[in-house]
């Protein structure tokens, strides 16, 4: 009786008859009906496996954001930002193309994939010359307040309802970055418009397109992410390009490479476990950044970035455990 009443729930009612609520098609999920029925189970049982595939990507990410600071110092913006999607691309495509074949592009929201991937576009680009403006340690700091700014926008646009705790820690965070960027130093101003530009556009993408999640496995965000911005920056080519050294030529292959691996890293770490469970890990970027821009630079972390960026660290957790908690 179970096996074949599960039969018509996947199959759909009869012509002429009546669907009850306990069959409705609609109250089936598509992740229910997909050859995936062991993820539930996986992310479960994986979780400290899903940590240490986020403790990578955050070191992998700092390198490729070191490399990309190092090369936009000598090469156009464009061409670093082309080369780095470009070899990634590439490198996703050895990996994902050979398991799924093309039918990884297949998808009813190539709209969706277009314009999320233009917005990426534009918030890659201000953060690439963020880089070149300013210590790549207060660079990613600014860049962790995009969970300000996609809670924010849910407010503001998704009119999701919001007490006075969650506006409160908002408003903290908001300070943290206002303490990290450090308004009335000259140095720092111009280049931190552009990190603060870039986590405006990261977190209201965020809360745009978050549910594409729910329609679109990861394998086929992440193609069509790495082709249309590769795609997108190959627009900038002809503002700016120079032929690199063979040294640099390598450069650009590990700044490809190692985002590529970030990108696979953090998709696996998310598979393996809850996000809420990952996500915490990844604000060791701050860490590593900090580090390497010591070690190449040699930028000494000031107390604003220190205090500033607990506060938006500790801002950004404390949302994340609220959302989980309201799930």
């Amino acid at each position: 009786m179970l096996e074949t009443a599960q039969k018509r729930v996947a199959l759909g009612p009869r012509p002429g008859e009546r669907v009850t609520e306990a069959i409705r098609p609609e109250a089936i999920r598509p992740e229910a009906i997909r050859d995936d029925s062991s993820r539930p189970a996986t992310r479960r049982e994986h979780v400290p496996l899903g940590i240490l595939y986020m403790i990578g990507a955050t070191s992998v990410f700092a390198m490729s954001s070191a490399t990309s600071k190092w090369l936009v110092d000598i090469y156009p913006v464009g061409e670093v930002l082309f080369t780095r999607s470009g070899l990634s691309l590439i490198a996703c495509a050895l990996v994902i193309l050979p398991q799924t074949g093309l039918a990884v592009f297949h998808t009813s929201r190539r709209r969706d994939h277009v314009m999320r991937t233009l917005s990426q576009t534009f918030s890659q680009t201000c953060l690439i010359i963020a880089f070149s403006l300013m210590p790549l340690a207060s660079a990613v700091a600014i860049n962790f307040s995009a969970p300000l700014f996609t809670t924010l926008v849910a407010i503001l646009l998704l009119k999701e309802k919001v007490g006075i705790v969650r506006w409160f820690a908002l408003i903290v965070g908001f300070l943290g970055v206002l303490i990290v960027t450090n308004p009335g130093a000259e140095t720092f101003q111009i280049g931190a418009l552009f990190a603060l530009a870039n986590a405006m556009i990261y977190g209201s993408v965020t809360a745009a397109v978050r549910g594409m999640t729910a329609t679109e496995s990861a394998e086929t965000l992440l193609m069509y992410q790495l082709l249309l911005i590769t795609m997108f920056f190959s627009l900038m080519l002809p503002f700016g390009f120079a032929i690199p050294s063979w040294w640099d030529a390598g450069l650009m292959l590990f700044n490809g490479v190692t985002n590529a691996i970030g990108q696979y890293w953090w998709t696996r770490a998310l598979h393996l476990a809850p996000a809420s469970a990952v996500t915490p890990f990844f604000y060791l970027s701050l860490l590593w950044a900090a580090l390497l821009g010591y070690l190449v630079w040699g930028d000494l972390p000031t107390l604003g970035l220190m205090v500033g960026s607990a506060v938006v660290v500790g801002s950004g957790l404390f949302l994340l455990w609220r959302e989980s908690m309201r799930r």
